[in-house]
């Protein structure tokens, strides 16, 4: 009876294995072209995510050529549009490197500034009144580099102009971020890191709006540390560049409350 009962277990496990059998993939056999257009067509629905699994089939299944370039591009584009800023990076740089002669890596270039431009966007940003220039200052950098390299490289592309745009918009961007940094320090009495705060941005952006207010703080942590020679260069610099300031009017509002009803 022992081998009955053998039988009988080799049964059971033969019966749950084809329980558990996936059933066949129904697009075994398709033809890039129709691999696709079945992704087009899950994208154009907005399932975004059916989408990337028929990208991902046609790039393994026909790895070389065009096809498998589209796709890689379209999935990075895709986890661009669902936020998965990391990976849509990740997939950009293994396109760029698979291909840096590719007719398309302007928009690749176009791509990654755009991850970078848009990253930390979602609630907090819009109801929270929060700037790019309070956001982190890395991404901001690397969007603004990814641009630059697209505008250097490809001045006649159909996406310079856009990103030329984005570039003066992030300039102005990373100035302000380093101006509320120095007014973070200036208002807790760290009257130093301030004042290298608003150099900084007096070196590095000379045509950002924001330069007005680094002259200022310059101006207002010098005379905190005693430093009154260097406080007069700053104001002379400031009243020189800015003579409409209304800094120089109102002067600085120990007030914190006051401060922001005039700059924000």
């Amino acid at each position: 009876m022992s081998w009955l009962r053998r039988l009988a277990a080799v049964a059971v496990v033969s019966l749950a294995a084809c329980s558990t059998t996936e059933p066949p993939d129904p697009t075994i056999g398709w033809t890039p072209d129709r691999l696709y257009a079945e992704a087009r067509d899950e994208l154009s629905t907005g399932n975004r995510q059916a989408a990337i699994k028929l990208l991902e089939k046609l790039e393994s299944r026909y790895p070389f050529g065009r096809w498998a370039e589209q796709a890689q591009l379209d999935i990075a584009w895709i986890q661009f549009k669902d936020g998965e800023r990391a990976l849509s990076l990740a997939a950009v740089d293994r396109f760029m490197k698979l291909h840096p002669n590719h007719p398309a890596l302007d928009y690749a270039l176009y791509l990654k500034g755009l991850v970078n431009f848009n990253e930390q966007e979602g609630l907090l940003a819009r109801f929270g009144s929060q700037d790019l220039s309070e956001r982190d200052q890395a991404a901001l950098r690397e969007s603004f580099d990814a641009f630059k390299e697209l505008v250097s490289r490809f001045p006649e592309s159909r996406y310079a102009p856009d990103a030329e745009a984005r570039m003066r918009y992030l300039v102005n961007s990373m100035a302000r971020g380093k101006v509320h940094i120095a007014r973070y320090y200036y208002n807790r009495g760290a009257y130093v890191a301030a004042a290298n705060r608003a150099q900084e941005v007096i070196r590095d952006y000379q045509d950002a709006p924001a330069l007005e207010e680094a002259l200022y703080l310059l101006a207002r942590s010098y005379e905190k540390l005693g430093l009154n020679d260097l406080r007069a260069d700053a104001e002379r610099v400031l009243r020189r560049s800015f003579p409409d300031s209304e800094l120089l009017t109102k002067g600085f509002q120990e007030d914190n409350r006051r401060w922001w009803q005039v700059w924000r």
